[in-house]
């Protein structure tokens, strides 16, 4: 367990991603989920509208176990929440739930690089009951891959396993025709190797025509802070793009100002996750415990 754990908050902000990938988060009305329980924590937002409610689908973790699921947060029209529960957990890791309707179905793609590989899961029951669709081999285990359309293809950026300085700064990229596949991994792999903006960070959007994708400023700190990546060429054989400013947490996240790796759209709203490194010594009594084999995944 490290001396200083990253804990993290999400919050709900009142303004469409694209309007924040143009002005940050300094002026922006942000309505915060309330931390749970000591050394735990909810990441990785990721939302969808339906039937006037919003379900934001997280990363749920818990220092004691090490062990990440994702669990569905239900809210109504004034955000109040409604509801928490698990929707997905496997005997590895989960995290990063990317949510996306295709095809005439929901899916999410979340993060399971333990598992050896990326898997896609379709929604038999929304938002409850999700099933394992297809399993990709790439070129790496993904980390934090986000799926998205462009230019007639299916895309899915992700960085490689390996050394932190792989996962937190380098981009590959794959292709296909169908999210069914087959998947073809970027000749250019990495398309981008800088620790400041590199790993994938929510969802890409269209600002200007220019398509953006957030990113991770890990130069500092794991998830230090969010840039859009202006693409500028994307295609099987070719791959440019420009890094903009980093966009840090807000004043109104208080103690929660020591990262931001999350923004994602959901509709008019954008989710995003807020860290505080904490600087209590209660995690040793804790990763003590997990050593004794107290807690269990």
């Amino acid at each position: 367990m490290p001396w200083r754990p990253d804990i993290w908050r999400i919050g709900i902000v009142h303004a469409p991603a694209a309007r924040l990938a143009a002005g940050g988060l300094e002026a922006a009305q942000v309505t915060w989920v309330p931390e749970g329980p000591p050394f735990t924590f909810l990441a990785d937002p990721f939302g969808l509208p339906r039937d006037e409610r919003m379900y934001v689908f997280a990363e749920a973790y818990d220092y004691r176990t090490r062990h990440g699921v994702i669990d569905v947060l239900e809210f109504d029209p004034e955000l109040r929440q409604l509801d928490r529960r698990t929707v997905l957990a496997e005997p590895w890791h989960l995290s990063y739930p990317y949510v996306f309707e295709a095809d005439g179905e929901v899916w999410m793609a979340p993060e399971a690089h333990r598992s050896g590989a990326f898997t896609f899961y379709r929604c038999v029951e929304f938002p409850d009951r999700w099933e394992a669709a297809s399993r990709l081999e790439l070129d790496t285990p993904a980390i934090d891959p986000t799926p998205f359309r462009h230019q007639g293809l299916w895309w899915l950026a992700y960085s490689p396993d390996g050394p932190q300085s792989a996962k937190q700064g380098r981009l590959h990229l794959a292709f296909a025709e169908t999210l069914a596949g087959p998947w073809t991994p970027h000749p250019g792999n990495p398309v981008r190797i800088d620790r400041s903006s590199s790993r994938p960070g929510g969802t890409p959007l269209v600002v200007g025509g220019v398509l953006g994708l957030p990113v991770q400023d890990c130069s500092e700190t794991y998830g230090g802070a969010i840039r859009f990546l202006a693409i500028r060429t994307l295609t099987p054989d070719s791959f440019e793009a420009d890094a903009g400013a980093p966009i840090r947490a807000p004043v109104s996240a208080g103690r929660w100002q020591d990262g931001l790796h999350t923004l994602s759209a959901c509709g008019q709203l954008t989710l995003i996750d807020v860290k505080r490194k904490d600087r209590s010594l209660g995690g040793l009594g804790i990763d003590l415990g997990r050593r004794l084999g107290r807690w269990k995944a």
